[in-house]
C-alpha cells in the first residue's frame, strides 16, 4: 500500500480499546470493530524526535498523530487552512488520552494511522495508532484517541461542525 492512503482494516492486528473510565473519549470495543476505514502515513523517527539516548521523547506522539490527522484529512479534500477562511471555523484538539505500549528509537519506520471513531455535531473523535514496521509485520507502539472539537476561530467559541463538512466524513465510517 502506498503511504497516506486507506486500508480496509488495521495494518496486521487490531487496534486494541483502551479501558473505557467514565466520561473518556475512549472507544468501546464495538465502537473499533465497527469503524470506518483507517488512513495510514508513514513516518521516520529523525534527532529532534529522540531524547539523548535515542529514544522518542513521550510528548513527540501527540506531534505524529497531529501529522496523520492532517494528512487524513486532507486526503479527503479538506485543508485546514481553506477550511477556517471559507467557513471561519476550525478545529481544536479538547482531549486526548494516550497509551505508551513500547518505545520507539532513532531512525524507526512508523506507519502512524487515524481513524473516525464517533462523529458529533461539534466534535469528531480519532482513533490513531503508531505501528513500528519490521520484517515480522507492525508492532503496536503506542495507541489512543484524540477529540477535535469545531470551534469559532475569532472567538474560540464551541460551534457545529459545518454539514457539508460532516457529510464529506460521512464516507470514512
Amino acid at each position: 500500500m502506498k503511504s497516506g492512503q486507506f486500508s480496509a482494516g488495521p495494518p496486521q492486528g487490531p487496534l486494541a480499546p483502551l479501558p473505557r473510565e467514565r466520561g473518556s473519549v475512549s472507544p468501546k470495543a464495538d465502537e473499533v470493530k465497527s469503524a470506518g476505514t483507517i488512513f495510514q502515513w508513514p513516518l521516520r523517527v529523525y534527532w529532534e524526535d529522540t531524547d539523548a539516548g535515542g529514544i522518542v521523547f513521550y510528548a513527540n506522539y501527540l506531534k505524529f498523530f497531529e501529522r496523520s490527522r492532517t494528512e487524513w484529512l486532507r486526503s479527503l479534500g479538506i485543508e485546514q487552512q481553506r477550511l477556517r477562511e471559507s467557513t471561519g471555523g476550525m478545529f481544536v484538539v479538547t482531549e486526548t488520552r494516550l497509551r505508551y505500549l513500547r518505545p520507539a528509537r532513532l531512525d524507526d519506520a512508523l506507519t502512524v494511522t487515524a481513524r473516525l471513531i464517533e462523529k458529533g455535531r461539534a466534535s469528531l473523535i480519532i482513533g490513531q495508532s503508531a505501528l513500528l514496521k519490521s520484517e515480522r509485520g507492525s508492532l503496536l507502539l503506542c495507541q489512543g484517541t484524540i477529540r477535535i472539537g469545531w470551534v469559532d476561530a475569532a472567538s474560540l467559541k464551541p460551534a457545529r461542525i459545518p454539514a457539508s463538512l460532516l457529510d464529506r466524513l460521512e464516507t470514512t465510517t
